[in-house]
């Protein structure tokens, strides 16, 4: 992952660890038709991000976050 996108796809991580959000939501935010800036393949990817009912971030998406000082606390 190259500089530029690696803080947005924390970002994407984050965000969703804050709270599961809507797979509508996570769309409208995150997609792009850009195939050099891909944040949400690029999550989805990795292991980061897991797609159900609702988009969550994942244990390794979590332990991600934590590696780069924005732990967030699984909701619930």
């Amino acid at each position: 992952m190259n500089a530029t996108t690696e803080p947005l796809v924390l970002d994407l991580v984050e965000w969703v660890a804050r709270a599961p959000r809507p797979y509508a939501d996570c769309m409208d935010a995150w997609r792009t038709s850009c195939p050099r800036l891909g944040v949400w393949e690029e999550a989805l990817d990795r292991g980061l991000v897991e797609r159900g009912a609702a988009v969550r971030a994942t244990p390794l998406g979590l332990r991600l976050l934590s590696e780069h000082g924005r732990a967030v606390a699984p909701p619930g």
